[in-house]
């Protein structure tokens, strides 16, 4: 998927990403093997475009948007619940009933996040930051992602200054881990 642009074009094109993983795992069948795989990578995506957007699009959405404390703090118990569903699905192997349960309502959680950010959010992000502000936390988006964490941490700090802090040390010892495990990784 082409990244690159403004943040909403980079978030945007994360979401699509996610639904392409999200769509592989539902063609498969129950049990099979490779909707475990499918799911880490998917994982590995949300939680790295989480943590970017805590970093900086929610402190920006506080910035622009009058409502924006109320927003950001949504979307933030948005991503914990989330991330709180992932932390269990990591613990389930694909032949697993609750492995199934898990994906289903990580999905649900995710498109629903993912159609409020693009349906309210970002237009009126959009309207309310100039083109360069946006254009800037783009790029600040897509470095924050390479060297955000990969696995869900739920009890890390979600919100600035502590989130930034965290994040780059947990991404580096989660990136050796998966290197490791080939967690993500095709067979």
């Amino acid at each position: 998927m082409g990244h690159g642009g403004d943040v909403i074009a980079e978030l945007t094109a994360d979401h699509k990403e996610v639904e392409e993983l999200f769509g592989r795992i539902e063609a498969l069948p129950s049990g099979d093997k490779q909707r475990k795989v499918y799911a880490e990578q998917a994982v590995i995506e949300l939680v790295r475009h989480a943590v970017a957007e805590e970093e900086h699009l929610y402190p920006a959405v506080r910035a622009y948007l009058p409502d924006g404390d109320a927003i950001a703090d949504k979307e933030i118990e948005d991503h914990s619940a989330a991330e709180r569903t992932m932390n269990e699905l990591e613990k389930a192997e694909a032949d697993d009933p609750e492995f199934d349960r898990l994906i289903g309502a990580l999905m649900t959680e995710v498109r629903s996040h993912v159609r409020d950010e693009e349906d309210h959010l970002f237009p009126r992000l959009r309207a309310a930051a100039t083109e360069e502000a946006l254009m800037e936390l783009g790029e600040k988006i897509r470095r924050a992602k390479k060297t955000a964490p990969t696995r869900p941490h739920p009890a890390a700090p979600d919100t600035p200054p502590a989130n930034k802090l965290v994040a780059p040390g947990t991404g580096l010892v989660d990136r050796l881990r998966d290197a490791l495990t080939g967690r993500g990784k095709a067979s």
